[in-house]
């Protein structure tokens, strides 16, 4: 009996929405990035793409735990010298909710080109609505 290697022809790729509003950032961001990279399906193979597409829902609404809401910092730099600039989580909430939560998945996803293609299959919605009913999404619950 031979193995089962999926093609990217065999792939079989849907649609998943998670609701943000009052869950745990690490959890909402796991659960994401094991379905971008499709480790929930019985015909996963690490060098090849057979994860979903995600969209997340309610991001602004997302909890963070302890104090990282005034202690965690989110970095960028401009690419020159001096150029690092330093801003905390609450800060990143009010100017742009769905950093938090891009941040979080693209932190657990591979550091590849394959990783970048998953990370495009990742859509984040600061509030509840989304424009992506036409592809009959199924709603997942964080556990």
């Amino acid at each position: 009996m031979k193995t089962f290697i999926a093609s990217p022809k065999d792939i079989e790729r849907r649609w998943h929405v998670i609701d943000a509003e009052g869950q745990v950032l690490g959890r909402v961001a796991t659960l994401a990035s094991r379905l971008l990279q499709g480790k929930h399906k019985a015909s996963y193979i690490p060098y090849i793409d057979t994860g979903d597409h995600v969209v997340i829902v309610n991001a602004e609404r997302v909890k963070l735990t302890g104090r990282k809401e005034n202690q965690k910092l989110y970095r960028t730099h401009s690419g020159y010298e001096g150029g690092l600039r330093e801003e905390r989580a609450k800060v990143v909430r009010q100017r742009r909710p769905i950093r938090l939560v891009e941040e979080a998945v693209r932190g657990m996803l591979p550091k590849t080109k394959m990783g970048d293609a998953m990370y495009r299959k990742l859509k984040v919605y600061a509030g509840p609505d989304h424009p992506h009913a036409a592809q009959k999404p199924s709603t997942l619950e964080v556990a």
